[in-house]
């Protein structure tokens, strides 16, 4: 059978595709500093254009915002040190102690039931005084020894922090250059919808991605003054922890919740730390679902739960932890992809005819 012009170049933009995404399957380990600095020269590439735009030098635009992007980075990577360095010494500590608490609770109302479960307070002692201990030596060669032993991930971290800093630099310093030819590899014939299509995707990112970032900032603060009110001691971390997180839907903030609840049962005796930890993000939980998100994200990107839990893990297996943080813009841009060709397929004659 003889195919028309047409069903050959749908073939031939179908094999095309499937080349790429299978190259990119094959160089995922590889392409993946590639990958996050081409998602942040996106977001940053704006701000680059505004001081251009201000007849800032260029270079020197893309070193201020590139900058400030690795200063904001590395002061939310702290927020994690005080986090650890306070509650590991607390958890050796308190655990057992929290653990006999459960066991008085729990165990008689569980042995008229008829189960008999209990925790063992003296082994999870030894357990913790064996793998928290602070003797800082100890934990210095375990690490060196784990160093030799994973030497290549270690090579593979060091790799990613040297490399996606130099991709993102050249990126934002080239970004009009590399956006004309990838215009220029579309048929002119072609360029008035692709143009379309892009522009479409581009303000469903943006607002998406500003919204979010307003959403994050306010919860952050929400959280971290909530948890003070409360006299939580790391109040500030673990809240603006919680705030930067939900940009990962349902993992971040189940992570943040977690954290907070630990502190929380560290920190105070009984069930006052949980019972505050439930107010505040409960609070916190409906302040951004009812009102915060619908207002600036404007529904975010009109996927159900579902679609978004099944993206989250379909793109972590896929590319691990970047995959999770890319799963939902990226999971945008296929949503309007599905939406196109369904309609040209409600229209073709495969449908109508």
């Amino acid at each position: 059978m003889l195919l028309t012009p047409a069903q050959r170049r749908t073939l031939n933009w179908a094999a095309l595709a499937v080349a790429v995404a299978a190259l990119v399957w094959l160089l995922g380990p590889v392409l993946t500093p590639f990958l996050i600095g081409a998602v942040l020269a996106y977001a940053l590439h704006p701000a680059v254009e505004k001081l251009a735009s201000r007849r800032v030098p260029r270079l020197l635009a893309v070193a201020l915002v590139e900058i400030a992007f690795i200063v904001a980075a590395a002061a939310l990577v702290l927020l994690v040190v005080p986090i650890l360095s306070k509650e590991l010494p607390l958890l050796r500590d308190q655990l057992p102690l929290l653990a006999e608490r459960i066991n008085h609770a729990v165990s008689p109302w569980l042995m008229q039931m008829g189960v008999n479960v209990g925790l063992d307070a003296a082994s999870l002692k030894a357990f913790l005084l064996k793998y928290l201990d602070a003797n800082w030596d100890d934990s210095i060669a375990t690490a060196l020894a784990s160093v030799r032993i994973g030497g290549s991930i270690v090579l593979t971290v060091v790799g990613y922090v040297v490399l996606v800093p130099v991709v993102l630099f050249y990126l934002l310093d080239d970004w009009p250059l590399y956006v004309e030819r990838v215009v220029n590899l579309v048929p002119p014939r072609l360029r008035g919808a692709v143009s379309s299509f892009v522009g479409e995707c581009d303000t469903v990112l943006g607002q998406y991605l500003r919204g979010q970032l307003l959403v994050m900032l306010m919860m952050a603060a929400f959280y971290s003054v909530g948890l003070a009110l409360f006299g939580f001691e790391l109040a500030v971390p673990v809240g603006v922890f919680t705030g930067l997180a939900i940009f990962v839907p349902y993992v971040g903030f189940g992570i943040g919740l977690i954290r907070a609840l630990l502190a929380g049962a560290l920190q105070f005796a009984g069930w006052y730390g949980p019972a505050a930890v439930f107010i505040v993000y409960g609070i916190g939980q409906i302040v951004e679902g009812m009102f915060l998100t619908p207002r600036m994200v404007g529904g975010r990107i009109g996927m159900s739960p579902l679609t978004v839990i099944f993206a989250l893990f379909a793109f972590g297996h896929l590319f691990g932890f970047v995959g999770v943080l890319i799963a939902l813009p990226v999971s945008a841009l296929i949503a309007a992809v599905v939406g196109r060709l369904r309609s040209g397929y409600a229209k073709s004659s495969l449908y109508v005819g």
